[in-house]
C-alpha cells in the first residue's frame, strides 16, 4: 500500500508539472499574441477584417461619344449573363428550388432564345459544379430578353448584370468609331472587367473615355447585413468623359446609305468617302468599305482608309498642279499646245487618253484632262523646283494631323524628270484622301488651308466643364485668294463646260467645281499597272457650291465591277450626287434658282398700313393687291388687331396676322417659320411651347378650332424634308445618258 501511494504521488507531482508547464506556454503565447498582434506570421486585426469586412462595387460608366447634335453614337447600357445554379445543396426548401432540376426540360425551354445546340447546353448543365455560364451565347442579354427568359420561370436560372458598349447606328463611321472589348485586369483583392478601346477612337480616347468603378465597404455579419455603429466608406465611381464629335449623323448616315447601294450593285475591293466643312476643316462624315458593325466586330479591315491608305491619286490631283501654276504666274488658259503625247529626257513618251485632239488651249486641258497639258504646266512652264514647293505648301510630303489614329502620309516621288512630269497628274506619287481634303480647303477658303479634325470637344460627364474644345486652324496659305477663286471657277467648267470629263457630277440647282480622277492601279505580281475596263481607282473631288463652298466632298471606288459600256464615274456619281444634294439640302443651302427668287422677293420692300377698323374683306383684298398674304385670325367682320404694325416695312409675300371680332379660329400654321408663329402668339397672348427648328410640322390646336387668349401652344418644328430615297433607280439609267455624253474615260498610260 506505501508502494502504491509513493506511486500516485508521484504521478500527480508529474500531472501538476505537466499542467503548470502547459499553463505557462499557452499564458506566453497569450502575451505574445497581445503583445504582437500577430499568429502564425498573419496579423489578427486584417484576419478579423477580411472575415466581416463586406464590399460592394458602384460601377462607373465609359464616357459615351456623340456626333455634332448630341446624338449618340456610342454608349454603355445594362446587359446581362446568364447563369445557372446546379448544385442541390445551395437548395434550403424542395418545394422552391434554387438550382436547375431539370436539365433536359431547361435547355430546351432556353437554349432556342439564346441561340445555343440544345444537346450543348444539357451537357453544361449536368456538370459537377456549383454554377455555370453559357459562354458566348449567354452573354450581352438585353433586358427584354432577360424578361422573357424569366417568364419561363426556370428554376436556378439567374442573371449577372453587367454593361456593354453598344452602338445604335451599327455600321456608322465604324473605322473612325472602333469598338471596345471586357478585359480581366487583376489587382491586389480581386479580379474585375475592364472595358478597353480597341480601335479608332475608342482606342485613341480611351485616357478620356476611361471609367473606374467606385465601392462601399462596411463590416457585416455572416449573412452580409451591416453592422450596427461600424465606420463605412464610400470611394464614388468616376465616369468617363464624353466626346463630342464634328460628325453630323444625318450627312453620315446619306453617305453610309448611298455606299451600301453602290457596294452592293457594284462590289468593288475599296470604297471611301470624306466629307468637311470648307470654311472650318471639321469632317462631317468619313466612312469606307469594307466596314463593320462595332456591336458584331465582323471586322474585315482594320485600318481607317480615308487616313490611312497612300495611294497615286490620278487626276484629282490636278486641281494643285493648275493651282500652282496660276499662283505662279505662268498659267494662260488661251495658250494653246499640241496634246496627244510628251517626253521628257531618259524617258519615254507619256499619252493622252484620246491622242487625235491636236492643238488645243490649256482651258479645253483643264475640261478634258489632258495629262500632257499638266506635264507641260508642271515641268516647263512653272519648273520642277518651283512646282515640288507647291506640293511641300500643299502639305503632300507630310501627315494633316487629323485627331484620329494611325494617319500615315503619302510620299512625293519626284527623284527623275519622268516622277516630276507624272506627279502633276497624279501617277507615282501617292497621297492619302485626308490630305486631299485638306489641300482642298485652301481652294475653298480663299488660299488658306485649314488642319482637317473630328473632334469637337470632350467634356467632363459629371461637370459639364469643356475638357478639350476642337477647333479650326489654319496651316498654311499655299496660294492666293485670287488663285483659288480661279481655280473654282475653272473646276465648275469641269462639270458643265463643253467636253468636261465631270459631267456626270452635275446637280440640278447647285454649281459643283471638281475634278475626275482615274487612276492605275500598280500591278501587286510585278512591274507595270493592272489592266482591263473596271482596274482602276475612279474618284472625284468636289466642292458645292461653287460661288460659296460649304462643303468638300472626296469619294473614291476601287475596282468596281462595272458593265463593258458603263464608265468608271456611275459608282462614284452614285455616291457624290445624292450624298452632296442632300446635305446641302439639310442645311437649308438652297438651289441657285431658289435663292435667287428669294433674293429678288427680298429687293421688293413693301410698306404695311393699318387696317383696324376696316372690314376683313376690304382688308384681304388690298394686302393682295400689295402682295402680302394676309391671314384671318377669326370670324368677325371688323379687324381689331394687326401684326405687323403700319408703317412697318416688309419683303413681299410677308404674313400678315389680322385678327377680327368674333371668335378666335386658330389658322393652319403647317409650314409656317418660327417667326410668323410668333406673330400670332403675340397677338392672341398664347402660351407658346416650341419643339425642334425650322418649319411648322404639327400643332397642338387645330386649324380653325376656336382659341381663347392665354391657351398653351405646342409647336413641332423640323428642318426642310430631305428625300429619304437617295436617288431613283428608275429615271437616272437615262440621266446618265445625258449626262456623260462628251465624257472622256480619264486613264493616264506612262510607259516604263
Amino acid at each position: 500500500m506505501t508502494i502504491k501511494r509513493k506511486n500516485i504521488n508521484k504521478g500527480a507531482a508529474l500531472l501538476s508539472i505537466v499542467f503548470t508547464l502547459l499553463f505557462f506556454m499557452l499564458l506566453t503565447r497569450f502575451v505574445f499574441i497581445q503583445w504582437s498582434g500577430e499568429a502564425g506570421g498573419e496579423v489578427l486585426a486584417i484576419k478579423a477584417e477580411e472575415k466581416y469586412k463586406r464590399q460592394r462595387t458602384i460601377e462607373a460608366r465609359r464616357g459615351s461619344i456623340y456626333d455634332r447634335n448630341g446624338e449618340v453614337i456610342a454608349e454603355d447600357i445594362p446587359s446581362y449573363t446568364i447563369a445557372a445554379v446546379i448544385d442541390e445543396s445551395l437548395t434550403t426548401d424542395e418545394d422552391d428550388p434554387n438550382h436547375v432540376v431539370d436539365p433536359r426540360d431547361t435547355a430546351e425551354k432556353l437554349a432556342p432564345l439564346i441561340g445555343m445546340n440544345v444537346h450543348e447546353m444539357v451537357g453544361i448543365l449536368e456538370l459537377d459544379r456549383k454554377q455555370v455560364e453559357f459562354g458566348r451565347y449567354g452573354r450581352n442579354i438585353s433586358h427584354q430578353l432577360k424578361k422573357e427568359i424569366e417568364e419561363l420561370k426556370l428554376p436556378g436560372i439567374t442573371f449577372i448584370r453587367d454593361e456593354k458598349r453598344y452602338y445604335p447606328n451599327g455600321v456608322f463611321a465604324s473605322s473612325v468609331v472602333g469598338y471596345t472589348v471586357k478585359e480581366e485586369i487583376e489587382d491586389d483583392t480581386q479580379i474585375r472587367k475592364q472595358t478597353v478601346g480597341m480601335l479608332g477612337l475608342e482606342q485613341f480616347l480611351n485616357e478620356y473615355l476611361h471609367d473606374e468603378d467606385g465601392y462601399i465597404t462596411y463590416e457585416g455579419d455572416q449573412q452580409g447585413f451591416r453592422l450596427p455603429n461600424k465606420e463605412t466608406k464610400i470611394v464614388p465611381p468616376e465616369n468617363g468623359n464624353d466626346v463630342y464629335l464634328t460628325i453630323d449623323r444625318k450627312i453620315q448616315s446619306f453617305l453610309e446609305d448611298a455606299m451600301n447601294k453602290v457596294n452592293e450593285e457594284y462590289t468593288p475591293e475599296k470604297i471611301i468617302g470624306v466629307i468637311a466643312n470648307a470654311k472650318t476643316g471639321e469632317i462631317l462624315a468619313m466612312s469606307t468599305r469594307p466596314s463593320f458593325d462595332p456591336n458584331v466586330r465582323d471586322i474585315e479591315n482594320y485600318l481607317n482608309d480615308a487616313i490611312s491608305y497612300p495611294y497615286e491619286p490620278g487626276s484629282t490631283m490636278k486641281i494643285f498642279t493648275l493651282a500652282a501654276a496660276i499662283d505662279g504666274g505662268v498659267y494662260d488658259g488661251e495658250e494653246d499646245f499640241k496634246s496627244g503625247s510628251y517626253s521628257v529626257p531618259g524617258s519615254k513618251p507619256i499619252n493622252d487618253i484620246n491622242t487625235s485632239w491636236g492643238v488645243i488651249d490649256f482651258n479645253e486641258a483643264v475640261r478634258r484632262s489632258s495629262n500632257v497639258g499638266f506635264a507641260i504646266l508642271a515641268y516647263e512652264k512653272l519648273g520642277p523646283d518651283k512646282f515640288y514647293e507647291y506640293l511641300q505648301a500643299f502639305h503632300f510630303d507630310q501627315p494633316t494631323g487629323i485627331d484620329l489614329p494611325g494617319e500615315v502620309a503619302g510620299s512625293i516621288l519626284f527623284n527623275y524628270p519622268i516622277e516630276q512630269v507624272t506627279t502633276a497628274f497624279g501617277q507615282g506619287t501617292t497621297v492619302t484622301p485626308i490630305q486631299l481634303v485638306q489641300a482642298a480647303t485652301a481652294i475653298t477658303n480663299g488660299g488658306e488651308m485649314l488642319q482637317p479634325y473630328i473632334i469637337d470637344r470632350i467634356v467632363d460627364s459629371s461637370t459639364n466643364e469643356v475638357i478639350e474644345q476642337g477647333e479650326s486652324k489654319v496651316v498654311g496659305k499655299p496660294v492666293s485668294n485670287n488663285t483659288s477663286e480661279e481655280v473654282l471657277d475653272l473646276l465648275e467648267q469641269v462639270v458643265v463646260g463643253e467636253h468636261g470629263t465631270g459631267a456626270a457630277y452635275d446637280i440640278d440647282g447647285y454649281q459643283v467645281a471638281g475634278k475626275t480622277g482615274t487612276a492605275e492601279i500598280p500591278n501587286p505580281k510585278g512591274g507595270g499597272y493592272l489592266e482591263g475596263h473596271g482596274n482602276y481607282i475612279f474618284s472625284f473631288l468636289g466642292m458645292a457650291p461653287k460661288e460659296d463652298p460649304e462643303l468638300i466632298m472626296y469619294v473614291s471606288v476601287k475596282m468596281p465591277n462595272i458593265a463593258p459600256d458603263e464608265k468608271g464615274s456611275a459608282p462614284v456619281s452614285k455616291i457624290f450626287n445624292p450624298v452632296m444634294e442632300s446635305s446641302l439640302k439639310y442645311l437649308n443651302i438652297l438651289p441657285t434658282e431658289v435663292e435667287d427668287e428669294q433674293n429678288n422677293l427680298q429687293n421688293t420692300a413693301v410698306t404695311i398700313k393699318s387696317y383696324i377698323g376696316k372690314s376683313a374683306q376690304e382688308a384681304v383684298d388690298s394686302l393682295q393687291k400689295s402682295d402680302l398674304s394676309p391671314i384671318l385670325v377669326g370670324n368677325g367682320e371688323k379687324i381689331i388687331a394687326q401684326y405687323p404694325n403700319s408703317q412697318i416695312e416688309v419683303i413681299a409675300n410677308e404674313k400678315v396676322i389680322l385678327v377680327t371680332d368674333g371668335e378666335l379660329l386658330m389658322p393652319d400654321m403647317k409650314g409656317w417659320s418660327l417667326r410668323d408663329v410668333l406673330k400670332v402668339v403675340e397677338l392672341l397672348e398664347l402660351q407658346p411651347n416650341i419643339v425642334g427648328s425650322g418649319y411648322v410640322t404639327k400643332q397642338n390646336i387645330f386649324p380653325h378650332s376656336v382659341v381663347q387668349k392665354g391657351d398653351l401652344l405646342i409647336i413641332d418644328l423640323q428642318q426642310p424634308a430631305v428625300t429619304a430615297e437617295l436617288e431613283n433607280e428608275s429615271s437616272m439609267d437615262g440621266e446618265d445618258a445625258d449626262l456623260e455624253q462628251g465624257e472622256e474615260e480619264e486613264t493616264i498610260e506612262v510607259l516604263d
